[in-house]
């Protein structure tokens, strides 16, 4: 019974903490890795050789939206014939022609035609596929399409059902192109990204890889289940399997100056007039040669959502990101060579049981104080390394860890007090076998006081010791006489309990019992006497019950005084005894023994007396020579309790 609730606690638990690690690892884990890429992460400058130009407020200020494609030809033909970076990147999906301005387009067609070095994006749908679709898909595969190797193990599913097709004339005028999907997690934060993306059982390369290719003429990759790795080049992208994708956590980098950028910022509408200055012979507003040798990312980024040009993701940085200095950052990572590590979930989960582990021992083995103390310290210093470990580049549980190390402190500690408790209850019911269970209370409820020392208070001293015990135990042997004791005993105490009195100490066959303290009792002269008469009815029916089972006849006198006496701890620093001591305790032990003398059962003395008279029948025995005393004294047989 006690293994099958053991059993059913424990699985109880485990539920309960597998429950607090998913609740934790999937809400506040994300929020976590948010604070730590932000803080740790994106301390670092982007690189130099990569800018932006941005089709911005400004830009649809000037130029009305929407705009006529030759107004993008100002853009390329200034990059194109003053500029020479070494790559244009359009971070943009052209899906329909103009058919109110063909000519438009067609400039704007021969302008990308002349540019040898763009890069284009394109999107996928999750549409079912059309014969068309299929013909379209076979086009796009044979002009676009890498060399990427899939050896993974483990594959997803195809989520993506069709390439969003370009117009003829654009798809004829573009010579490389990366997909620019950018998916994001549940919560709406784009942490991750898909360096290759699958469709069709074919993988495609992403707008920063085909990038990458370009600039180091690798079109080979390896697709294995931890890492992209180049053919031609040494690069090797860490990689996980979020969304069921091929998908790499993004290392994001700091602000550049005071813009919501990563990246040096150029506004469209500046490129445009500046192309226009230099073709006139002015100076330009933006010197071609800023963007000499470099990586030059166009997109656009406007606050007004009706343009459709509102281009803003969630990260970790901003929740107001450009989409395109997020896929300038990624082309970063890939040149840099810069990338995030992701601790997989079965290390995070080891780590996580180790802290849960650690927390348990220290609370199982230290004080409360030392082992939170001990606890905290490791959690700081965990933290510590999660911080280094995000500087570095490497992802890692923070939240989750922490998190269950605090819940097993809560059921360690639990643990800990219901064990404590019931050993205190063990010991409290022992201690309390040996000494008197209300003294052992009144040690608990003052166990921070406990010392040597006590009080002077008005108590009732009573003694009861058994006639001619000696000679009875002289016939008997040491079992029957332990026997009868104990017999004795077990049946004084409860009365004695019932009276509010305490018992000091059995003192071989006597007992010496307390009225008063440390029971607080007004009446406990009445109480003493009560007691005494009730441990004298019961005596007689054990003489019964022991004369039909052979043994001996037992009989026994009680003496009760009442006065002021020293009520505390006496002993020493190292073993105390709480005890009654002064001259009324050793009076009660000689009125007790004059029962022998006066062939009495019950002897009182007259302090008791005067307390007691309107309920007690009594003889009085006068001008009794107590020794140990000048003067003589009264004494008073309980003949009966009136009532």
């Amino acid at each position: 019974m006690k293994f099958l609730k053991a059993l059913i606690i424990f699985i109880s638990i485990l539920i309960f903490m597998l429950i607090a690690y998913s609740i934790s690892n999937n809400f506040f884990e994300p929020k976590a890795f948010n604070f730590m890429v932000k803080n740790f992460t994106a301390t670092q400058p982007a690189r130099e050789d990569t800018v932006i130009i941005v089709i911005d407020d400004k830009s649809i200020g000037k130029y009305r939206w929407p705009w006529k494609r030759e107004l993008y030809c100002k853009i390329f033909d200034y990059l194109n014939e003053y500029a020479q970076p070494t790559a244009i990147v359009s971070d943009s999906i052209f899906v329909t022609p103009d058919i109110d301005n063909p000519q438009s387009d067609i400039k704007y067609f021969n302008s990308i035609k002349r540019t040898y070095n763009l890069i284009s994006g394109f999107d996928l749908l999750i549409n079912p596929r059309t014969e068309k679709s299929k013909e379209y898909d076979r086009k796009f595969d044979k002009k676009f399409k890498l060399d990427i190797k899939d050896k993974r193990t483990t594959k997803s599913e195809n989520y993506y059902k069709e390439i969003l097709p370009f117009p003829e004339s654009y798809f004829n005028s573009i010579r490389m192109v990366g997909s620019v999907k950018t998916p994001v997690s549940k919560d709406s934060f784009l942490r991750s990204i898909p360096y290759v993306i699958q469709y069709d059982d074919k993988l495609y390369q992403s707008l920063a890889l085909r990038t990458y290719s370009f600039l180091h003429g690798d079109e080979g990759y390896i697709v294995y289940d931890d890492y992209i790795v180049g053919e031609n080049s040494e690069i090797k992208i860490p990689r996980n399997n979020d969304f069921g994708g091929i998908y790499s956590l993004i290392k994001y980098y700091k602000r550049y100056g005071s813009t919501n950028y990563s990246h040096k910022t150029y506004s469209a509408v500046d490129i445009m007039e500046s192309y226009d200055q230099v073709k006139s012979g002015q100076k330009p507003i933006i010197n071609p040669k800023e963007f000499e040798n470099k990586i030059v990312f166009v997109g656009a980024n406007v606050k007004a959502a009706a343009t459709g040009l509102s281009d803003i993701q969630r990260t970790p940085v901003s929740n107001e990101h450009s989409g395109v200095d997020v896929q300038a950052t990624v082309l970063d990572n890939l040149l840099s060579e810069d990338f995030m590590t992701q601790i997989d979930a079965g290390k995070n989960f080891l780590i996580t049981f180790a802290l849960m582990i650690i927390a348990y021992l220290l609370i199982r083995n230290f004080s409360v104080f030392a082992s939170a103390t001990l606890i905290l310290l490791i959690t700081i210093t965990y933290l510590l390394i999660c911080s280094n470990c995000f500087y570095n580049g490497i992802a890692i549980s923070v939240i989750t860890p922490i998190s269950l190390e605090l819940i097993t402190m809560i059921f360690a500690y639990s643990h800990r007090f219901i064990l404590e408790g019931k050993n205190k209850e063990k010991i409290k019911t022992a201690m309390g076998k040996y000494i008197s269970e209300d003294i052992m209370k009144s040690v608990v409820k003052n166990i921070d006081e406990l010392k040597l020392g006590g009080k002077k208070a008005n108590v009732t001293v009573l003694f009861s010791d058994i006639r001619g015990f000696t000679s009875i135990s002289e016939k008997l042997s040491a079992d029957e006489v332990s026997v009868i004791l104990n017999e004795y005993f077990t049946e004084m105490e409860p009365i004695v309990t019932k009276h509010h009195g305490v018992i000091n100490k059995f003192i071989g066959d006597a007992v010496m019992v307390i009225f008063g303290e440390p029971i607080q009792d007004e009446n406990h002269p009445v109480n003493a006497i009560r007691c005494a008469a009730e441990m004298l009815e019961k005596v007689n029916e054990l003489q019964q019950k022991w004369l039909s089972e052979g043994k001996p006849k037992i009989e026994i006198g009680v003496g009760i005084n009442t006065g002021e006496a020293f009520v505390g701890n006496i002993g020493s620093e190292k073993r105390m005894e709480y005890t009654v001591i002064g001259d009324m305790v050793n009076l009660a032990s000689r009125i007790e023994s004059y029962n022998k003398t006066y062939k009495t059962n019950f002897l009182i003395s007259s302090s008791t007396y005067a307390c007691v008279k309107n309920i007690v029948d009594v003889i009085k025995i006068s001008n009794v020579t107590i020794r140990g005393k000048s003067k003589k004294m009264d004494l008073y047989e309980v003949i009966s309790l009136i009532g």
